[in-house]
């Protein structure tokens, strides 16, 4: 097939942007002027800002994705999926530039935002990867970034201590995942995802049992990457040792950029006429998605009960979060026709990609709140929190936002994010599961109430000493909180339809 460079450009363009983006920046860093220097941060967030238009801009060609045709040599998907991804991504990145003015140590290092571009970088190749070598090669340039960033503060014990275990559990997660790789293409001959889910699907020179132990490698890889238990056990300490900027940075990037990859993995490498042995792979990795989907939010949601610490409260909020984006994954396997002419598929595609879209925006408004709170006052208890919404209302309110989006209250975005994947799940006949989703989601709502009452009943030592929002602070917590409202409310159907739109080059 005759290569076409500007045909094919469009797909790369955010990568591109983004590798000239970090040279741009790292030269203002250390040749530009102190001026120059102390507009890093501007540079970096507009510059994502912008490069997350081009997306919109630049929609791939349906004849091409629908057909199943790859770029680049077979390496990059370019589809509607790795579009949204890619915009939830480059915002992500720009949003967390601005909130890290705020924080001392961290906002005023020019390095700190180059590493947030090149990770930035290294998820938006996972999320249009589809071939095995660019998965792990996306995977590590997100990775080593947020090692880098989990230890960014030196004289930190804290920071030292969260980047060290991270660097470690990611190292042998990272490993185990590779050696999955490297037995399914030993299994297919290929390091095409298409093609594997080809050669398995014509016989394997192996048995079922070898096939799932490659399955369960890789799913450990991706378990580590989300906090799904009981691969979960470094993200308490990494949220509570690491920067709040890095924490909510960590916390939104590799799990958009892991649950994108995963949806396609999953989705075009064990499909369900892939059958090994008479055993159908599929079921597998349903019911094992299934079992870690449950643990995972139960655990998240039970020990963040307990939690005295703000930002250990969000991790164990996280990984509960997993727990509940890990249904819109098993649902994958629908095989129900809702309507005539419709992928039964594209709702589990669409309730992934939109609880992504509306968990990104709400995880940075909660961090980027704790930001200015914990900057402001150096602590990091619930109850220090307390009289929050008299040193500052319009800070106590993005939070109390945040919160109950996190926790599904309407007209926060949570409520439909929680409501599509709960969806999905009884559309795929996995009513039990959805049914589970549903308390874990009551267990939530208490631990998240319990916050919005300490910022707002409880009389704090300090309430007379109020909290001020920098201007580009201000910027960002404005843009955040007015986003999660509208995806709980009028921008509920154009943002669904197009992520449903992802499930078209699967």
């Amino acid at each position: 097939m005759e290569f076409d460079l500007l045909a094919y450009l469009p797909s790369v363009m955010p990568e591109l942007g983004l590798m000239a983006l970090a040279v741009i920046v790292l030269f203002a860093d250390v040749y530009g002027s102190p001026a120059t220097r102390r507009s890093v941060v501007f540079i970096s967030a507009i510059g994502m800002a912008v490069l997350a238009i081009f997306p919109l801009l630049f929609a791939p060609d349906p004849s091409v994705y629908e057909n199943g045709e790859l770029l680049w040599g077979g390496m990059i998907n370019y589809d509607p999926l790795s579009q949204i991804f890619k915009v939830m991504l480059l915002l992500s990145g720009a949003i967390t530039c601005l909130m890290a003015i705020a924080d001392d140590g961290v906002g005023d290092k020019g390095e700190f935002y180059l590493i947030i571009i090149i990770a930035t970088l290294g998820g938006v190749m996972m999320s249009s990867a589809a071939d095995l070598i660019m998965v792990f090669v996306a995977l590590e340039t997100l990775s080593i970034p947020l090692y880098m960033l989990a230890s960014f503060k030196r004289n930190s014990l804290k920071s030292v201590e969260s980047g060290l275990k991270y660097f470690l559990y990611g190292s042998f997660a990272s490993a185990i995942m590779l050696y999955g790789f490297s037995l399914l293409y030993g299994f297919a001959g290929t390091t095409s995802l298409d093609g594997i889910a080809a050669a398995l699907a014509d016989g394997v020179n192996g048995s079922i049992v070898a096939v799932m132990v490659a399955l369960v490698m890789v799913v450990v890889g991706f378990g580590f990457k989300i906090s799904a238990v009981p691969f979960h056990f470094w993200t308490p300490d990494v949220y509570e040792g690491a920067p709040t900027p890095v924490t909510a940075f960590v916390s939104v990037s590799s799990k958009a950029a892991s649950f994108a990859l995963m949806v396609r993995f999953f989705a075009e490498v064990f499909p369900a006429d892939v059958v090994v042995s008479g055993v159908v792979v599929q079921d597998f990795w349903v019911s094992l998605l299934v079992v870690i989907a449950i643990i995972t939010m139960t655990f998240g949601n039970v020990v963040a009960l307990r939690q005295t610490n703000i930002k250990r409260l969000l991790a164990y909020s996280s990984i509960a979060q997993a727990g509940y984006t890990l249904i819109g994954i098993a649902a994958l396997q629908a095989n129900t026709v809702l309507e005539p002419g419709i992928d039964p598929r594209s709702f589990a595609v669409a309730s992934v990609s939109f609880y992504m879209f509306m968990y990104i925006f709400t995880n940075l408004l909660a961090f980027g709140g704790l930001i200015l709170f914990i900057s402001v006052t150096d602590k990091e208890e619930i109850k220090d929190l307390a009289g929050l919404n008299r040193r500052s209302p319009w800070l106590a309110l993005g939070i109390t936002i945040a919160l109950l989006s996190l926790a599904g209250i309407p007209p926060a975005a949570g409520f439909f994010g929680k409501f599509f994947l709960f969806q999905a799940a009884v559309d795929a006949n996995l009513v039990g599961l959805a049914l589970i989703a549903v308390v874990n989601a009551i267990i939530a709502l208490y631990y998240y109430l319990v916050v919005v009452k300490v910022m707002y009943v409880d009389v704090g030592p300090d309430d007379d000493k109020p909290i001020n929002i920098p201007r580009p602070y201000a910027w960002a917590l404005g843009i955040t909180t007015i986003v999660v409202v509208l995806l709980g409310t009028i921008a509920v159907t154009p943002i669904y339809d197009w992520a449903a739109l992802g499930a078209n080059g699967l």
